[in-house]
């Protein structure tokens, strides 16, 4: 057989770069997570997934590590494989247009270029819409497949995992100059990493050593620059920190390496992971893969723009206010904020001090549901066992809540009309296709959850210790920012923080001038706790909106700056949520809806989010029309 030729859907990008332009060679390129693609010369396409048949038997097919390599029993024995494999789709062909931007940069330092319209197919591209991450491991026939396949298996190509990787390093090289989501890539590592899981495939070890030893063999990711990954910037946009490099690996990140995984790079955030706009003075602004316009969301943005571009498989994220939600919301993608304490924090700058340190959340990133798991385990190590993760759930039997809005608070826009629609369109299929009765709910304190969240930030641990101050982390353990003093600077264009980060330093300083009021929305937000865990329970699941508006426009979220509160409130009470992609709206921008449940219940949140996916169809690409 020919060898494959790989290329990954041109996700859209509204193309402002002459080169690209070109007539297109074949390249290498991968779109979904470890799919295996064919690709054509002739046209501009991008290709629609067709209908998978169900797998008939959990070990009718054999998974080969790196890429799922699915041989049926019927038409030939099983026998170990030599190099690893992708299976691969033939999907149907829809030629599309070019679609272009203006993509003309406006100097001011912002990073990427700032094209109009949402990303769209330029060259020759195939898509085929394969399986999750953890479709690379290889499974043996006594086991239950671990394989989930989304749709019917036509064909089987083999690649190696140099040229999986390759194909994402070109990808990024050609989209990332559009987006400005990979601020320091590692590539040449990555390229040496893969050879050296060709190498070992070669070797041919036992498929039970495999399976246990490298869940995530031969995987791209990419991580939030925040997180240290050795050799890497560990600046999170902070310009006193521009010269500091990752001597070792946070501690997620080096589980996920140990578990196979090749880094590609670390992503953008905003400045010092406290603001929902990816956007800082070492790195610039981050674009939203959809409309380049439009906000990635943060802190964790960069990785929100990197997966939904098609230029990673999963990612690492971090969530003290939604930061892993908001970028997923506003990028079309799936992210998780575990329970509370289940997943180390360790290795990430700033890190929490104080209650924060039960209010911070490391979690997992990705296009597809089925990778939420996995990644949950492999990052959460020993603590995954708090969790329940192996348990049976049955969506028939989940008591489902619905809130539409937290009750009208004055600090929050109003919630979007089609996020809304969208929300009652997830309990009509419940209620229809479940047979289920979704309960709508009106929790009263929910109206002052930006409130309750700030007071609960600044609150004193049990010890008595308090939270490290923002304007400290701000000097970065130099001498304190002065806000006012770095407000004046900053309209004047000398100040080398943004205005968001200011911002913050003032009310934080305000929040201070009333040591009663907070006393009592934290004692509010305790209560508001309770009344959670009693109405979710151990069977429960509440349908929350992840954010009052669509993707807005760059730097408009200085008009909105609390509307982060339809995350932050999680955060505090300690609660697992999942956010879900629910299509896109009449704008082509992403729309989704959070999934909450009671601590340690992570596996319903996961659970639902997987129904979802196959009801709503999930990650959409930017470049589909």
């Amino acid at each position: 057989m020919e060898e494959l030729k790989l290329c990954l859907s041109q996700a859209g990008v509204g193309c402002s770069n002459e080169s690209l332009r070109k007539p297109p060679a074949l390249t290498k390129q991968i779109y979904s997570s470890c799919e295996a693609v064919a690709a054509t010369q002739k046209h501009k396409v991008i290709l629609q997934p067709a209908e998978w048949e169900r797998i008939p038997h959990p070990g009718r097919y054999e998974a080969t590590l790196h890429g799922p390599h699915h041989r049926s029993r019927r038409s030939q024995p099983r026998r170990a494989a030599t190099r690893p494999c992708y299976r691969v789709a033939r999907p149907k062909v829809t030629v599309t247009g070019t679609g272009a931007g203006d993509g003309t940069g406006d100097g001011d330092g912002d990073g990427g270029a700032h094209g109009q319209g949402p990303l769209r197919p330029r060259k020759v591209s195939a898509v085929a819409e394969g399986v999750p991450a953890w479709g690379y491991r290889r499974c043996p026939a006594s086991l239950p497949c671990p394989v989930s396949p989304r749709f019917a298996l036509y064909s089987v190509f083999q690649v190696t995992c140099i040229e999986v990787v390759e194909a994402y390093v070109e990808r990024t090289k050609e989209v990332n100059p559009l987006i400005n989501a990979v601020v320091k890539d590692r590539f040449e590592e990555a390229l040496q990493e893969a050879r050296q899981v060709d190498k070992l495939l070669s070797e041919g070890p036992g498929d039970d050593y495999l399976e246990e030893k490298f869940p995530l063999l031969g995987v791209p990711i990419t991580v939030k620059e925040a997180f240290s990954l050795h050799g890497m910037p560990n600046t999170s946009g902070l310009v006193n920190r521009r010269n500091v490099i990752a001597t070792s690996d946070a501690t997620v990140v080096s589980r996920l390496k140990q578990a196979g995984a090749i880094p590609l790079g670390v992503t953008n955030c905003s400045e010092l992971c406290m603001w929902y706009e990816s956007s800082n003075r070492v790195y610039g602004r981050t674009n939203n893969p959809y409309d380049l316009q439009r906000i990635v969301g943060g802190s964790s943005g960069g990785e929100g723009s990197v997966l939904a571009a098609a230029c990673s498989v999963i990612g690492v994220g971090s969530d003290i206010g939604g930061s892993i939600r908001m970028p997923a919301f506003f990028n079309g993608v799936f992210g998780h904020k575990p329970t509370t304490g289940v997943v180390p924090n360790d290795g990430q700058f700033p890190n929490a001090r104080g209650v924060r340190t039960s209010f911070l959340c490391t979690g997992p990133m990705c296009r597809y549901a089925e990778d939420l798991e996995l990644m949950l385990r492999v990052m959460a190590g020993p603590g995954v066992s708090r969790l329940k993760l192996n348990e049976k759930v049955s969506l028939e039997k989940i008591k489902f809540h619905c809130m539409d809005h937290d009750g009208g608070s004055i600090f929050v826009s109003p919630v979007d009309k089609e996020i809304l629609q969208a929300q009652k369109k997830v309990v009509e299929h419940l209620e229809s296709k479940l047979r289920v009765q979704v309960q709508r709910v009106a929790i009263h304190k929910m109206k002052y959850s930006f409130q309750i969240w700030s007071a609960m930030m600044s609150s004193k641990d049990s010890d008595g210790q308090e939270a490290q101050l923002f304007t400290d982390l701000l000097g970065d353990h130099g001498k304190p920012v002065w806000p006012l003093w770095e407000l004046m600077k900053w309209l004047v264009g000398m100040s080398s923080h943004t205005l968001p980060a200011i911002a913050l330093g003032l009310t934080e300083k305000l929040m201070k001038l009333n040591p009663g009021g907070n006393a009592k929305l934290v004692s509010m937000g305790k209560s508001l706790q309770e009344e959670m865990e009693a109405l979710l329970g151990p069977d429960g699941v509440l349908l929350y909106p992840s954010h009052p508006t669509i993707a807005p426009r760059h730097h408009s979220p200085i008009c909105m700056p609390f509307n982060f509160a339809y995350t932050a409130i999680f955060n505090v009470l300690g609660l697992p949520v999942t956010q879900c992609p629910l299509g896109l709206s009449s704008e082509g921008l992403p729309l989704g809806i959070q999934l909450v449940a009671a601590s340690y219940n992570d596996h319903l949140t996961l659970a639902v989010a997987r129904y979802l996916e196959k009801a709503f169809g999930g990650w959409v690409s930017p470049g589909k029309v």
